[in-house]
């Protein structure tokens, strides 16, 4: 008998891309693996499909406004480029390493 999907509740769907493990679409959607995990309990992380739905948590960014990590970028640089402030984005990214930008993070913007 095949596995039946959980309903997502937040309604956000990401489709698997190739290449895509469960890590990568966290950090990419600015989500930790451990969220990801529980809403998705009939997937097996380590057995990813290209074109597989992966539920995603409700948008925690109330802009909808993200700025995609490139190399180089920090949140200095960010908050410079913006006109906003670190302390700022830390408040709208609580989940996020400072000191660890990874290429095409996501990072929530003020508006």
């Amino acid at each position: 008998m095949a596995s039946k999907q959980v309903p997502c509740v937040s309604g956000r769907y990401r489709s698997v891309k190739p290449g895509d493990t469960l890590y990568t679409i966290a950090r990419e959607t600015g989500t930790t693996l451990d969220i990801l995990t529980r809403l998705n309990p009939g997937i097996d992380p380590l057995n990813l499909q290209v074109g597989q739905m992966i539920c995603l948590p409700e948008v925690a960014c109330a802009s909808g406004i993200y700025w995609i990590v490139a190399p180089g970028d920090t949140l200095h640089l960010i908050a410079q480029s913006i006109g906003t402030t670190v302390a700022r984005l830390l408040e709208l990214n609580p989940n996020i390493d400072p000191s660890n930008l990874q290429e095409n993070q996501t990072i929530c913007l003020p508006e």
